[in-house]
């Protein structure tokens, strides 16, 4: 099933995921995969600046395919988050649904400088 009709929920599960990318590549940070008869409601997904010095880029993206392959579809694209602040990509008042077989991916512009946390509500 490509896409849960959520009419009929039978589960609602609050859950978070966190990434701090080791590198400048692309990096899963939230996959919901194909045949999981589930979508996952993104609540919020902020990006937060651990380097104390300098600012790092952040980009968000929603990719076609659940490993993170697949044409991404960018969120937020290489925006500057200042030394020691966050970004947040999304909050309640722009939630996006996670359909099946897709994936959000994140990528740092500096090693270890950037952690990005989402939260969300895996529906069934």
């Amino acid at each position: 099933m490509a896409n849960p009709n959520i009419i009929g929920v039978s589960d609602i599960r609050g859950k978070t995921a966190y990434a701090t990318p080791a590198n400048t590549n692309a990096t899963v940070l939230l996959a919901n995969a194909a045949g999981s008869n589930k979508v996952f409601k993104i609540n919020s997904l902020v990006a937060a600046n651990v380097d104390g010095t300098n600012a790092v880029a952040a980009t968000v993206a929603v990719n076609t395919a659940a490993d993170g392959s697949g044409t991404g579809y960018p969120i937020a694209s290489t925006i500057d988050v200042p030394a020691d602040a966050s970004l947040i990509v999304i909050d309640k008042n722009n939630a996006i649904y996670l359909e099946e077989d897709k994936s959000i991916v994140v990528t740092s512009g500096s090693a270890d400088d950037i952690a990005f946390t989402v939260s969300y509500e895996e529906i069934s």
